[in-house]
Parts: C-alpha cells; structure tokens; sequence
C-alpha cells in the first residue's frame, strides 16, 4: 500500500503558540477517549478509543471519533500514545489509522494487544507500534513523557507525566488505588508524589466513579469471594468478566483451582487476550485454560467456565448460551452465573434479558449486590481526591466522563482548593499556557460510525433515515402517467413496517387513491412538471397514512412517465 501524501498544517488552532488540551472525544461520555495535546503546532494524541452502538444508531456497530482536525496536522502530528488496552482507548486505530499514517506508542501488553487486533487489517504489517516499558520515559518533540504505573482492570496501564516548555500535565488514563491488585504492579504513588514535588501544571482525571464514596476495592477481596462462591458450588459454574480483565481472569482460574475444578475460555476476546499476556510475560495460572469443546466432556462440578458477554452484547458467548444455541456449552438448572463485572450504562436492558432467560431456567445468578465478585477499575471519590493531594496541581481538568461526573470532579478540585478548573466539552479547545487557563475556540468533533464495513457520519443521512425507518416505517408508490400528466391505470403502493397483511390492502388501496386524486386535481400545465406530480404524490401519501396510523413514515416516489 502506497502512504498517501501528509497533508499541510493549516492555520489557526493547529498552529497557536503555547501549551494547548483539546479532547475530541470522552469529555462528555464514558468511552470514545481521544485527547490531544499542543505545544507551538506540534500535536500528541493520548488514546484513541470506540464507543458502541444503540438503539439511536440502527445497524451501527462502532462509534469513533472524525480524525479530520488529526489528518490536518500532518507532520506536526507526532503520534499516538496509549495509557493501556482497553477498546475505549485504543479501539479506533484498527480502523482510522491509515488516515493519519503516524507512530504508536504503548506498553508490552498494550502493544501485543494492539498487534493481534491489527492482525485481521490490511495494513498490519505497516503500522510502527513502539514498545514503551512501563515506568519508562520517552521523549517526542517538545513533550517529554514519563511513564508512571497505574492499577486498573487490565495489564500495563500507565499515568502520563507530560513535561513542557510551559509546565507539567499529569494525564490519569483510568487508574485506581489497589495496594493488592493481584496482577501486576500497584499504583506508582511515589512518583506522584514526586511529580507534585516538582510541580504539575494541570490534572486531567478520570471522572468515572467520582459519584462514588469511598474507594473502588480491592482485587484480593474479589478472589476470596470467587474462592467461596466456586467451593459452595455443585453443578457448573460460569463467570462472566471484561475479557482484557486479565487479573480478574487470573483469580477464577486460582478460584477454580483451589475448588478442584478446570477453568475454560469460552469466547474469541478471551483468547485474544490470552494471548496477549501470554505474549507480554502475564497471567500465571495453575493449568492451561481448556477449550469450550473440551470442557463439554467434563462433569458438572469440575469446571468453570469463564464467558464474553458480560455487557449483554448479542453474538457474545453468554448471549448464545442464555438462547440455547451454543454449539458446546449449556447452563440448566442447579448451575451457577456470577456476574464479575459492573453494567455499562445504556447496557442494562440487554444484560437483563440475559440474565432472565437464565433464571427462567432455573440458574443460579451471582452479581456484585450479592457476593463480593466485583470491584471498579476506576478511581472513587476518596483516591481521586487522595491523588490530587499529592499533586497540588494549579489547574483541574476532569475527563473520562458524562457532564454530570465532569461537573461532581470539579466541585470535588473546588473543594480542595485547586486555583484553576475548566470543564470540557469535546472540541474544547483550552490554553493551559501562558496566561489563565481558559477554553479559546472550538473544535468540530463529530462522530462515525462503522456500518457493517464502511465508516458513516453520525448524523448524517444514513443513520438519519434508518432512525425514521426504524419509527415511523415507508412507504414506496409507483405512478404511470402519460404525456399529458393523466394517471394511467392504478398507483402501485409497498408499505415496510407500517401495516400487517391483514390491513396492508385497505391501507394500500388508501394511499393509491389519495395519490390519484391529488394528482388529477393539479392544473393541466403543472402536470406536465415531474418533480411537481411526484412532490405531490409524496404528500397525499404521508398524509393519507398519517391520518390512519399517526407515522410520518419515510415516502418515495417513482414516477414513469409514458
């Protein structure tokens, strides 16, 4: 594949002089991390994560930042640091980094990850992922970056230290206060400390659990739960997880060890990442995972099964199984779910329905308001506020969260006496230096959408009008009229999604006479006007169905004219 030409730096924004932040994507919702970073023209990017589709984006799988400001910053765009491995922060490289065509940089899990996703892409073979040691340094044009090591819910996560000619940032990534977390090293709290020494700038934190009080929990306590759950335990047992939670993986397989049971990975992520900490030198566990087929052969009370779909998605390996139609697993009555995981809000409706059809079939199910079988990867009030302590940053900045948690973080900087809070919105662009913090223009930051193999705009004419389709149905009429404009014979009327067969023919019959009629009743020179007879048929169609369902159904038109 030839490397299209970088395009020029453009004036503007892009091009101002001082230390700049501009997220383009999780200021404003949980996911869909994309942050930049400016000084004098030259641009880091920090994440480049996905979101998910819903009910407001019909047939839309994956929903990415626009990279249009990054694409414009040719040269000047220095690369992609990742903080870790999750898919809201490193989801989008997979399908938008041909259009920036610059380094990556992340930690060994991250990067054997990142290089197993990129496996299945064209341009696998061409994309530089640099490798960073964790607690490591690393210098690109005027930012020097230190890396500090963080706890969360995946391997290798990293804080960011970002000096500058104009001051220090710290960037959170997601974090947490674990002084246990079972996999891994725990939170690097000297060198925060030692940054807040020296003297930090800014904070830009993760807002995620900042509504809650207290701290996020510990990893050693979740694996004394699994431990009791799984001993307790007489017929099979499933436990569903992130699947990149590699320590939460690492502690069923403990768990089911101590039990005397096999542990299985039912479900490709699973074994993806597997093979990333296995790659990365993670997850020393007591035996080999099984496969899902080899597991079948084993008595009920000796294994443990370990599925995708704690999210509720559809093609998951829990969602087959909950609808009976996985090829080698089942769960029936006196078999154990536990839910080792939290819901992601806009989840709950899909998870529920799981987790019914479960029940409904006499399954035992386990959540965290039970048993101690999960704890946040992310941060509570109290670490969050703990870290501030230690940094005595001169201006908060919270990410990483709807508007709701980005405004609850920074009362929560108010409070501890931080001079400096700006509260972003995507496409904010702030100056951080020199002179007073403050936003100083605006970014577009649109969204697209991956739709089965092509990239769509958010609130563009194809999501649009599948959102109409979708609420209100269609309507297509045919019309033959001659040279003079006359109808000949009857309108041909296809309704989708408005009537079932039993009424279709009284409401096609309804539409076909209103758009004969109001065809007929236009002038004779009006007549003889194409778009005029088909805007017209359009209206008298619509409102011939309104009047019967209540839908503005989506109308087309053709027009034959003999």
């Amino acid at each position: 594949m030839t490397a299209p030409r970088r395009r020029r730096q453009p004036d503007g924004p892009a091009t101002a002089r001082g230390l700049y932040f501009l997220p383009l994507g999780g200021c404003g919702e949980i996911g869909m991390n994309l942050y930049l970073y400016g000084v004098d023209g030259q641009w880091l990017v920090v994440d480049f994560g996905v979101s998910f589709g819903d009910e407001t984006t019909p047939g839309v799988d994956v929903i990415m930042p626009d990279p249009a400001f990054l694409e414009d910053l040719g040269d000047n765009l220095l690369g992609i640091v990742l903080t870790h491995g999750h898919e809201d922060h490193l989801g989008a490289i997979q399908y938008l980094w041909p259009r920036l065509r610059c380094p990556v940089y992340a930690t060994p899990f991250t990067a054997a990850y990142l290089r197993l996703k990129l496996a299945d892409t064209p341009f696998a073979s061409e994309i530089p992922v640099n490798e960073m040691q964790s607690g490591g340094e690393l210098s690109l044009g005027p930012f020097d970056l230190r890396l500090v090591p963080v706890t969360h819910s995946i391997p290798d996560a990293q804080m960011l230290i970002l000096s500058t000619p104009y001051g220090r940032v710290v960037h959170s990534g997601d974090w947490k206060l674990d002084p246990d977390p079972q996999l891994g090293r725990p939170t690097d709290v000297d060198a925060l400390r030692t940054a807040g020494e020296n003297g930090v700038l800014a904070f830009v934190c993760d807002s995620t659990n900042v509504l809650e009080a207290g701290s996020s929990g510990s990893e050693a306590e979740v694996l004394a739960g699994l431990e009791d759950i799984i001993a307790a335990a007489r017929h099979r047992v499933a436990v569903t997880c992130f699947s990149t939670h590699v320590a939460r993986i690492r502690s069923i397989a403990w768990a089911a060890h101590k039990a005397g049971r096999h542990c299985a990975l039912v479900g490709r992520s699973l074994w993806r990442v597997h093979e990333a900490a296995r790659l990365s030198g993670y997850l020393d566990v007591p035996e080999p995972f099984l496969t899902d087929s080899d597991a079948a052969w084993l008595p009920k009370d000796r294994v443990v099964l370990v599925c995708t779909g704690s999210q509720g998605e559809a093609r998951s390996a829990l969602s087959r199984i909950a609808r009976g139609d996985h090829p080698n697993v089942v769960l029936e009555a006196g078999d154990t779910l536990i839910y080792s995981s939290r819901e992601i809000p806009g989840n709950e409706a899909a998870i529920e329905r799981i987790q019914s059809l479960l029940v409904g079939r006499g399954v035992r199910l386990v959540t965290s308001d039970d048993a101690m079988v999960h704890v946040s990867g992310h941060p509570a009030r109290d670490e969050i506020e703990t870290v501030y302590q230690w940094l005595r940053p001169q201006v908060a900045i919270p990410m990483h969260g709807d508007q709701r948690r980005l405004q609850a973080q920074a009362d929560l900087a108010r409070s501890l006496q931080v001079p400096e809070v700006v509260v972003p919105t995507d496409g904010s662009l702030i100056r951080l230096a020199p002179g007073r913090p403050e936003v100083v223009d605006h970014v577009p930051a649109e969204r697209l959408g991956l739709d089965g193999h092509r990239l769509v705009a958010i609130g563009g004419e194809v999501v649009r009008d599948r959102v109409r389709l979708l609420h209100n149905g269609a309507v297509v009429a045919t019309i033959v009229v001659d040279g003079d404009g006359r109808v000949v014979g009857d309108p041909s009327v296809a309704l989708m999604g408005l009537a079932d067969a039993a009424a279709a023919d009284g409401l096609t019959e309804l539409v076909a006479d209103a758009v004969r009629d109001a065809v007929g009743e236009l002038p004779r020179a009006r007549r003889r006007d194409d778009q005029t007879i088909s805007e017209t048929a359009r209206i008298a169609a619509r409102r011939a169905l309104r009047s019967v369902t209540g839908k503005r159904p989506m109308t087309t038109v053709h027009l034959v004219r003999v």
